[in-house]
């Protein structure tokens, strides 16, 4: 199906969020999962999870369980060992069998897809290119990377800094990527009263999504603030709603090693840039557009 998005994740909370929201919008091609928020094992428990208790029925396939070089970073320290904070309930324990991604990608790219939402670090997606370089990769809308300060060390985001040569593989081999940058992202926060809609609300499962939507708000309130800046659901939301955004060209570059490995930047007066940043969006749209998804 040409007009369905596949999407890459790192299965955590916010990009759970991120799919329930999408789906209401677009076809799900499938799921490819890697390590991120938690160990691989855990994204496929929490994928196979969600899908018994919110009724997806996408393939899920089984992806990347460490970066290509260097150890696993995971934000487990932040999210807790399943990336799923929650206000008490919980997903299932899901369990399958989960097909090779790279395979599955490389056939859905070769049967027409064209779009890929990508919301983790970058792993499958450097595999796919490398081991399928017959396949022309069709566009990455990503939330990765920073154009400001970083969130997991003073200069990287946490999905860049997690495989920073798998971003570099991407951008070397000249594919398209809409990077939705933290920057961007902390524009759109939510607060207790998105919650308090999404439980009243007539999602079927109501009162599951918005303990999640409510673990993933206590993660802001813990530290003081009063909201949550949104991830996840901001790249999805570029991929349903681009209007809601303004997009320009740019030449991206990652650096790979020492006090600054995983920083992302622009490269200045490049010609024919592939990707795009987001220097501005309508922040109220997005939230709204988000929430709405969910009820």
């Amino acid at each position: 199906m040409t007009d369905a998005v596949w999407i890459d994740t790192d299965m955590g909370v916010d990009d759970l969020l991120a799919i329930e929201a999408l789906r209401v919008h677009r076809n799900i091609a499938g799921l490819s999962l890697s390590f991120g928020c938690a160990p691989l094992p855990r994204a496929i428990e929490n994928a196979y999870g969600a899908a018994e208790a919110l009724g997806w029925e996408f393939p899920v396939t089984r992806g990347a369980a460490r970066p290509i070089l260097g150890a696993m970073e995971t934000a487990e320290r932040i999210l807790g060992p399943r990336g799923l904070p929650t206000r008490g309930q919980t997903l299932p324990v899901g369990s399958g069998e989960p097909n090779c991604a790279t395979d599955a990608m490389a056939a859905w790219v070769r049967q027409g897809g064209q779009e890929i939402l990508a919301l983790g670090p970058l792993s499958n997606l450097a595999a796919l290119a490398l081991a399928h370089p017959d396949v022309s990769l069709p566009q990455i809308t990503w939330m990765g990377g920073s154009l400001g300060p970083g969130n997991h060390t003073a200069h990287a985001e946490f999905n860049a800094l997690a495989d920073p040569l798998a971003l570099a593989v991407l951008l070397e081999r000249g594919v398209r990527i809409r990077m939705v940058d933290l920057e961007a992202c902390r524009k759109v926060q939510i607060t207790e009263p998105d919650v308090t809609r999404v439980a009243g609300s007539d999602h079927p499962r109501a009162t599951l999504i918005a303990d999640l939507l409510g673990g993933y708000l206590d993660i802001g309130l813990s530290r003081g603030r009063g909201s949550m800046a949104l991830y996840d659901p901001v790249a999805a939301a570029v991929v349903a709603a681009p209007h809601m955004f303004r997009l320009v060209p740019a030449t991206l570059a990652v650096d790979l090693d020492g006090t600054v490995r995983g920083r992302t930047r622009v490269v200045p007066d490049t010609p024919d840039p592939t990707a795009a940043i987001i220097p501005d969006l309508d922040a109220e749209a997005v939230r709204d557009w988000f929430i709405s998804s969910l009820v």
